[in-house]
């Protein structure tokens, strides 16, 4: 009889694979115009940054949350969130990866891509 432990956790993979899980997820969870920018030589904060867009501040504020146990509950990552009290723009700290959940007005408005882009 094999015993299997329902909690184990996965063994974090590197930084590229974690980040197109966490891409893979956001799909799964219905948001679009999904950007992954890599921040290296660009800032000592992340090493990847995620933007994308939910349909409304209930589903932005959903995902997050869903995101924040699947990091939390796979992987042991407890992450920092911000703005999941209003749900406009969510900023998810995850260490390595920086995860940007906008509603699509509030995306066009801050424009990180613009930001963070350049070569």
């Amino acid at each position: 009889m094999k015993i299997s432990n329902k909690n184990q956790r996965k063994i974090v993979p590197n930084v590229k694979e974690l980040v197109s899980e966490i891409v893979d997820f956001l799909e799964t969870e219905k948001l679009f115009e999904i950007v992954c920018i890599s921040l290296k030589g660009k800032s000592q904060e992340a090493d990847f940054m995620v933007i994308s867009s939910g349909g409304s501040s209930r589903q932005v504020s959903s995902v997050s949350e869903k995101l924040l146990e699947y990091l939390k509950t796979n992987y042991g990552i407890l992450s920092k969130v911000e703005g999941l009290d209003t749900a406009n723009w969510v900023l998810i700290d995850s260490g390595d990866i920086l995860v940007n959940i906008f509603r699509p007005e509030v995306r066009e408005y801050y424009q990180l891509e613009k930001m963070w882009m350049y070569n």
